[in-house]
């Protein structure tokens, strides 16, 4: 196994040993190359590194560099993992991208199961992707954490749910990491009739089973689109039945920090919106391993928006003259970013921020949250709109470069459009209320 080299920086270490785009790099201190982990793990942080390299002309080199204070090489590879993305092996009944309207950004339809973007990234994986030399690997380099899709911890639901034969074997190797001290973050997507009430309970209890090296288990809702044509047939949460998940899931978190000290098990907050609750205090949450998981990202933003708020206020921070905003936003979140507009604006007098709560017509109205708003979406829901003189936008309508929508439209489209200008706004109270005032908060 080997991997080509792209390019070499000029000027570099790999450059003065006259490595040359197009060779390939196949062992590093001895240990064979496939991938960004191997590469990253075996190059030693300081003193003489081994490189075996073959050129494109199939010569064999042997290469010594004397690396100092973790210098890079100067090595640049087709991308960043230095192979190809690993695709999911399963057909789960409830799977997101099953249920993709067309004419979305080309990238979302590629369904993922790679360990290697669970350590790098946060990706969930399910486990049933692993060969056991993968096992082997994430062990003998300690990868961890490890973000793992359980859902059911009941082999055979687990088969049904996931559509793959093995899929309930895999689960071992969820014993097996938690048993050599791999870190698990673990989610449920629970789904009424298959993975709650007693098979929830039981999945719960074999999960605190795995002791010190479960960090966090979240659970969350299906998501179901308007797009579910030839699919099994599946249904929503009601009040009732988000207030028994809750109730399953305090249960063990209670035992869970009786024991150990950490709640660990957490409902996503669309439960407890679901159910009519009031979220749990900050320190429920186990300082929020699953904020991207939507658990405990509304208490999260609350808090800091009022210690920014109070900051401001400390600082004697004040609008001469009045300004007005305009913040799209999904049906879940918007009442509480209607409660912190209210919030700022008797601060502020001067302040006034819309927050319009857009109907998502492009997957339909059963998706609430306001990361899968398409552009096309803030376009149809702000039009007679008032617009005010700058549009803030959520960070999670946007791909991770912060250029295109789920349905490839730009902000850019959106200021052309309204002709005002288009602010994306990170995902924290301080840079919430900075945008609303469209300045530094700090004096």
């Amino acid at each position: 196994m080997a991997v080509i080299i792209q390019n070499v920086v000029k000027g570099s270490l790999a450059a003065k040993k006259r490595i040359a785009a197009g060779d390939r790099l196949v062992s590093v201190n001895g240990h064979e190359i496939h991938d960004f982990l191997d590469y990253d793990f075996y190059l030693e942080e300081d003193g003489i590194c081994l490189l075996e390299v073959e050129t494109s002309k199939g010569k064999k080199r042997d290469i010594r560099l004397r690396r100092k204070n973790g210098a890079d090489l100067g090595l640049e590879f087709e991308s960043f993992l230095m192979d190809e993305q690993r695709r999911c092996r399963n057909g789960c009944v409830f799977c997101f991208i099953d249920q993709m309207p067309k004419g979305m950004r080309e990238s979302l339809y590629f369904k993922d199961d790679d360990s290697r973007l669970s350590f790098l990234f946060g990706n969930y994986i399910t486990l049933t992707n692993l060969a056991p030399d993968e096992v082997t690997r994430i062990l003998e380099m300690h990868i961890s954490p490890m973000n793992v899709s359980v859902h059911t911890t009941n082999p055979e639901l687990r088969c049904r749910m996931m559509r793959n034969r093995f899929a309930g074997e895999s689960l071992e190797i969820l014993r097996t990491f938690a048993a050599h001290g791999i870190a698990l973050n673990c989610q449920l997507v629970l789904c009424p009739g298959w993975n709650d009430k007693e098979e929830l309970s039981r999945s719960l209890r074999d999960l605190l089973d795995l002791g010190d090296a479960l960090r966090s288990v979240s659970a969350v809702p299906v998501g179901l689109t308007a797009h579910r044509e030839g699919l099994e047939e599946l249904h929503l949460f009601d009040k009732e039945g988000a207030r028994d998940v809750i109730a399953r899931i305090d249960a063990a978190a209670k035992e869970s920090f009786a024991r150990d000290g950490f709640y660990r098990f957490h409902a996503s907050d669309e439960f407890y919106i679901l159910a009519g609750m009031d979220l749990p205090e900050e320190s429920r949450y186990d300082d929020f391993p699953q904020l991207e998981n939507g658990v405990g990202m509304c208490v999260s933003l609350e808090n800091d928006f009022m210690a920014a708020l109070e900051e401001a206020k400390v600082a004697g921070l004040s609008l001469e003259q009045p300004r007005r905003v305009t913040l799209p936003t999904g049906m879940l979140a918007a009442p509480l970013l209607e409660k912190l507009a209210a919030k700022a604006k008797e601060v502020f007098p001067f302040l006034q921020v819309d927050v319009f709560a857009l109907q998502n017509k492009t997957f339909g109205k059963t998706i609430t949250v306001a990361g899968l708003l398409a552009g096309k979406d803030l376009i149809d829901g702000l039009t007679d709109k008032p617009i005010g003189e700058e549009i803030l936008l959520c960070e999670h309508m946007l791909e991770s470069t912060g250029s295109r929508f789920l349905d490839d439209l730009t902000p850019s489209d959106l200021e052309e459009k309204f002709g005002v200008s288009v602010r994306v706004v990170e995902d924290d109270g301080h840079s919430l209320l900075s945008a609303m005032l469209g300045r530094s908060l700090e004096a």
